[in-house]
């Protein structure tokens, strides 16, 4: 799959990995293991980098987010990426890409501060959305058709409030690859509210 081997930057211990032509076919199909090692080796260097090009945490996950978005859409594409080596480059070269377009947007910002906490995540507020009577069967009319997995992660997350932990441990998985299951989860709410309205 993947060697480790390390160095140390100003950030900290940082593993780095030669990845394999086995690795890179597991993250085609779609394997949640790889998936998951993939957005957490990738998604540490990426914050680490962003962070000093970014002020606000949300920037920086919008477009850590759409780097991934990105990068496992090229991999799954037909004549998309096959060169397992130039991974590493590939992840930065998007980033970089997407770094521009978040500038040319007009969302240009001063670098944030070391130690600055991560603020609450409100991209969609579905408890507040619950207000009327028709918002609320809108809402569990996505919801409803919504894959159960990505149905269940919304409920805990927004409408139950538990703790990311706790959706973590009952996900099996990490923080940073829960993030992705995040954004995916809403993007696929957003669809099907667009098509419910």
């Amino acid at each position: 799959m993947c060697r480790p081997s390390s160095y140390f930057s100003p950030g900290g211990h940082v593993e780095l990995y030669s990845f394999d032509d086995k690795y890179l076919q597991r993250l085609r199909e779609g394997d949640p293991t790889v998936e998951q090692h993939f957005c957490s080796y990738f998604g540490k260097m990426l914050h680490i980098k962003l962070r000093s090009r970014l002020r606000s945490l949300e920037s920086v996950e919008d477009v850590r987010q759409e780097t991934f978005l990105r990068v496992l859409r090229a991999i799954r594409a037909a004549g998309g990426i096959r060169s397992a080596e130039r991974l590493g480059s590939y992840v930065n070269s998007v980033c970089n890409f997407v770094l521009l377009e978040h500038y040319r947007s007009g969302k240009r910002e001063d670098p944030m501060e070391d130690g600055v906490a991560d603020p609450p995540d409100h991209t969609i507020d579905l408890h507040g959305s619950l207000v009327t009577e028709e918002t609320r069967r809108q809402v569990r009319q996505v919801l409803n058709q919504l894959d159960p997995r990505d149905r269940n992660l919304l409920t805990a997350i927004f409408l139950e409030e538990r703790d990311k932990d706790d959706v973590c441990e009952e996900f099996g998985v990490d923080r940073d690859y829960l993030r992705v299951l995040v954004y995916r989860a809403k993007g696929q709410f957003r669809l099907k509210s667009q098509q419910v309205n």
